[in-house]
């Protein structure tokens, strides 16, 4: 029912920023609560950050909290990822995910509460 494509990606400096995106397809974008997760090398996949369906609520993990910032723009059906002061330990590749709004649980943090997976794109956080 979606399908999600992330772009931004690339190699920065400490301190630097990045912006990622994820476009959205499908008609029942607005119905969904979007994220993003992480998955750095020989780590476990981290949650980086959520935003509901209607924009209005966030959630980031503490890692990134003050440094990141998501966002949703509903007509054109993309979600921003802004990374600020970023740092080494940022490196990772960064995923954009969906779940349908039916849910009981929020902020949802769990890899297995979402529905939908992009392809992933790198970040790579040079010191």
């Amino acid at each position: 029912q979606v399908q999600l494509v992330e772009s931004g990606g690339g190699l920065v400096q400490a301190g630097g920023s990045l912006r990622l995106s994820c476009a959205a397809s499908g008609r029942t974008f607005r119905n969904y609560i979007m994220g993003w997760f992480r998955q750095a090398p020989g780590k476990e996949r981290e949650f980086v950050a959520v935003i509901s369906s209607g924009g209005g609520v966030t959630y980031y993990a503490d890692s990134v909290k003050g440094r990141f910032t998501i966002s949703r723009d509903i007509p054109n059906n993309t979600v921003y990822l802004e990374m600020n002061s970023l740092k080494p330990e940022d490196t990772a590749v960064y995923y954009c995910v969906a779940e349908r709004t039916d849910i009981s649980r929020w902020p949802p943090t769990q890899s297995h509460e979402y529905d939908y997976w992009g392809q992933g794109t790198q970040v790579t956080v040079s010191s």
